[in-house]
């Protein structure tokens, strides 16, 4: 077949020794600068008949680096299937054929056939009359077609063992061992993992003979344009601060990882019952839900998807700006796979991580296992939200692109209508009627922080404010006024919503807060002495639920005996409505 190539000299494929009809090919997707692991993996394929163990994380083009080379090696003249490529998942294995398919398009006469489970087992068998040169396929499926004489794989020269390590965490650890002792002993294997847990280390000394290791970054390592970010939380707000993440980034498009099936749902619905575009993918789904879901988050129809990490692996998603931890994985590896989502093909990604106080020994274990440290966050207020939402939206109104022509019709009646307002009225109207379920959201919502007084430079752990009796300051400290206030636990409040509503009705959020006790129906607590009468001054006329709130000083906590309440009145009901008065709700 004749090929044009076009600038062909400026393709570096072509230093690595690919040949015109796949440099064409490749040309045509916009493949030019090789990635380090197709420079590296290309030649050794090319030029050696040596197995490989090849370590990168998903995205840095793995695909191309073996089946460029493989492609090209294959001799058309031999009737068999000569390559055999094993991958975990329906997803990644329709990705993969699709991929070679692409590369393969100028080779007249290559045929490529992809194996898989949830698709008629009928026209899979259909496809393996004539043998195609390379099967691509899932472990499960291809051992059955085996087990029916339907699938020959006596005479393959070539297997490729992709993703290996998420094969082994699926359970297909007897399957591949089955399937590879079926194919004959001199053939080639190249075995492609993200990391290297020791079942991976294991696969390889059984089936590779004396491998060339070749990795990209370092073991087991996070991407390297992933950030790493991680919020603190109580358990219990685990929810209320991934809406005020996800709102934080307007423009998100990502992956929120559960860690059961039924928290993927129960978070995937809150989701789209507050109008976000989400939807949920687990392993209950039948294959045409989780097709319909995958249809829609690729055509950015959704801007989340909420999935355990055996619902979305293999996913064939690109541009994927956001990966959420609402829980943290039990395996460090499955965190190494779960930010190797994003920041993929040279673009930036961030996998945030949402985490109580218990977890922080975990944080320490995936810092070391990939190498990065994460950036402490603090969850962002409703003011920062709002501001951030409506600086998004009027970059939407600013840029947007504007029919002339089909606007000028309805432009006199328009003008006609809002002849009244002037400009600061229409901006203001304008706002107000895009944006007011997010101000009114958002005017009293809770700090969320789990609210810490001293931080290691080295670990990121804080001690509990709690058992700060003063803050340091400098060389001295920070004298502490304490305070009674006449709801406790009875009234279902915590430290976090005290913290909350001392910061809201003071309108201050740098207020230095130290001790909190929660009693049955009163609490004490603590803050900065110089900031003692904007805290009585804060809370006058101010309620909490239906109760009208009594913040009093105390008598200093000297630690003995049982704490005292002062003498004061009995928390009064609140009349529906009252004139100036400050309320305060719980969106826990």
């Amino acid at each position: 077949m004749e090929t044009i190539l076009e600038n062909k000299e400026n393709n570096l494929f072509g230093e690595l020794g690919i040949n015109e009809n796949l440099l064409a090919a490749i040309e045509r997707l916009g493949f030019v600068e090789p990635t380090p692991i197709q420079s590296e993996v290309i030649p050794f394929i090319l030029e050696s008949r040596g197995d490989l163990v090849g370590l990168a994380q998903t995205g840095t083009g793995k695909t191309a680096a073996f089946g460029l080379p493989l492609i090209q090696k294959a001799d058309l003249e031999d009737k068999r299937t000569r390559t055999l490529v094993l991958c975990p998942t329906r997803e990644l294995c329709l990705q993969i054929a699709r991929d070679l398919k692409a590369f393969a398009r100028n080779v007249k006469g290559f045929k490529i056939l992809a194996i898989y489970g949830g698709a008629s087992i009928e026209l899979q068998i259909k496809g393996l009359v004539k043998p195609p040169q390379i099967i691509v396929a899932t472990p499960g499926r291809l051992l059955d077609l085996i087990k029916r004489g339907k699938a020959d794989i006596t005479a393959i020269d070539s297997v490729v063992l992709d993703e290996a390590d998420e094969m082994l965490n699926m359970g297909f650890k007897e399957d591949l061992s089955a399937i590879l002792e079926k194919t004959p002993g001199d053939k080639t294997t190249y075995l492609f993992s993200a990391t290297m847990p020791k079942e991976v280390a294991e696969i390889a000394r059984k089936f590779l003979k004396e491998p060339r290791e070749i990795t990209v970054g370092t073991r087991n390592s996070g991407a390297a344009n992933v950030r790493h970010l991680c919020y603190s939380v109580a358990a219990r707000n685990r929810y209320p601060a991934l809406k005020r993440i996800v709102d934080i980034n307007p423009d998100i498009y990502g992956i929120i990882f559960c860690r059961t099936r039924q928290e993927t749902r129960e978070v995937a619905a809150k989701l789209m019952a507050d109008g976000y575009n989400a939807d949920a993918l687990h392993g209950d789904l039948s294959q045409a839900q989780r097709d319909h879901v995958m249809d829609k988050f690729r055509g950015k129809q959704l801007e989340m998807i909420v999935a355990t990490d055996i619902a979305a692996r293999g996913l064939d998603v690109t541009d994927l700006t956001h990966i959420i931890n609402y829980n943290l994985p039990d395996e460090l590896q499955s965190y190494t796979h779960r930010s190797g989502r994003t920041g993929r093909a040279g673009k930036s990604g961030t996998s945030i991580a949402i985490i109580h106080q218990k977890e922080k020994h975990k944080i320490r274990l995936i810092e070391k296992f990939i190498g990065k440290k994460f950036d402490w966050k603090t969850v962002p207020d409703g003011r920062a939200v709002c501001e951030k939402q409506l600086m998004h939206l009027i970059d939407r109104v600013k840029n947007v692109d504007i029919d002339n022509a089909g606007i000028e019709p309805f432009l006199q009646a328009i003008h006609e209508k809002l002849d009244s307002l002037d400009r600061e009225d229409l901006i203001r109207h304008f706002v107000a009627l895009e944006f007011n379920r997010f101000l009114a959201y958002y005017r009293n919502a809770p700090d969320l922080n789990v609210r810490e007084s001293r931080k290691t430079s080295q670990t990121g752990e804080r001690k509990p404010y709690q058992k700060d009796r003063n803050k340091k300051s400098g060389a001295g400290t920070i004298p502490m006024s304490r305070f009674f206030i006449n709801v406790g636990r009875k009234n279902k409040v915590s430290p976090l919503e005290i913290i909350g509503m001392i910061n809201d009705f003071s309108g201050k959020r740098d207020i230095e807060i130290g001790r909190i006790e929660i009693q049955n129906s009163f609490s004490f607590f603590e803050v900065d002495k110089n900031f003692e009468n904007l805290v009585l001054k804060s809370f006058q006329n101010a309620t909490f639920a239906d109760t009208r709130l009594t913040v009093q000083p105390a008598e200093p906590d000297t630690g003995k005996g049982r704490a005292r309440k002062p003498h004061s009145r009995r928390g009064a009901k609140v009349p529906p409505k009252r004139n100036g008065a400050k309320h305060y709700s719980s969106f826990l």
